[in-house]
């Protein structure tokens, strides 16, 4: 796995993580998380792919976006790192926040995509459910960070989820808090942005999540995948919002058969 930064306008910098030859993969995680959260795919992906993990900007080493960035910066920003790679239409994957941004990319370059996978993604969420997040996003505001109670949400006892969970509380806690700050307000209010562009979505769509995900439900799921023209819905049982982490088998194999797909 090789360390890697890459240019962007106005001084800014994109870190990322690259792995393997082939086809390129490009991987987008979630608020708070690191390029490093997609560790299983990675090691999966990277003996026939091209695999690149990025950091969000904000996020592990790359640059931050203006305090009031929008999720809509998040998607340009991502727009530019693609076209700066110089590798045309890429597979492209978000997890969570990440797969908005999957989202936004496909829908307004969808020359850049080949293929879009959304893992664990929000859609049009519930007002008791946006206010929820709402609220979370306006704690982070005023400094109030809480690890304890996403780690309990996401994780059980089993032993992979133990150690996913450390690895998910290393990075929370080490994460810059206005970083993490400015990309919660994009997710808390992005749920929306990109819901109409579905059915514009043209490439192959995997979109998937577990079944005792609160925030990312299998409706969510099924209704993502059923207004784009090429899209499959994939609901693993048992598993939360780091599914990709907790069920690397199940995720890898739905993933594999997306990438695949003919586009």
């Amino acid at each position: 796995m090789i360390s890697k930064t890459q240019q962007l306008s106005n001084n800014r910098i994109a870190h990322y993580l690259e792995q393997g030859e082939g086809e390129p993969l490009i991987l987008i995680h979630g608020v708070g998380m690191q390029a490093e959260a997609w560790y299983p795919q990675m090691d999966f992906f990277s003996k026939h792919y091209c695999v690149i993990s990025v950091d969000m900007p904000g996020h592990g080493q790359s640059s931050k976006l203006a305090d009031n960035a929008s999720l809509q910066d998040f998607v340009e920003w991502t727009i530019e790192f693609i076209t700066v790679l110089n590798l045309g239409a890429v597979n492209l994957a978000g997890h969570s926040m990440g797969s908005l941004i999957t989202t936004g990319v496909s829908v307004t370059r969808p020359d850049l995509v080949k293929r879009m996978a959304v893992l664990n993604g929000v859609y049009r969420r519930t007002a008791q459910a946006r206010q929820a997040v709402i609220q979370r996003a306006e704690e982070l505001k005023q400094g109030h960070i809480d690890v304890e109670t996403p780690l309990q949400r996401w994780f059980g006892e089993s032993e992979i989820e133990r150690i996913a969970s450390a690895k998910v509380k290393s990075w929370l806690e080490n994460v810059d808090l206005a970083g993490y700050t400015t990309a919660y307000s994009a997710f808390a209010h992005g749920d929306e942005v990109y819901a109409d562009g579905w059915a514009d979505i043209r490439c192959p769509a995997l979109v998937l999540t577990g079944t005792d995900d609160p925030n990312s439900t299998v409706e969510m799921t099924r209704k993502m995948a059923g207004q784009t023209r090429h899209g499959t819905a994939i609901v693993i049982e048992n598993e939360r919002h780091m599914v990709n982490l907790t069920a690397p088998d199940q995720v890898n194999q739905a993933m594999q058969n997306w990438l695949q797909t003919q586009p």
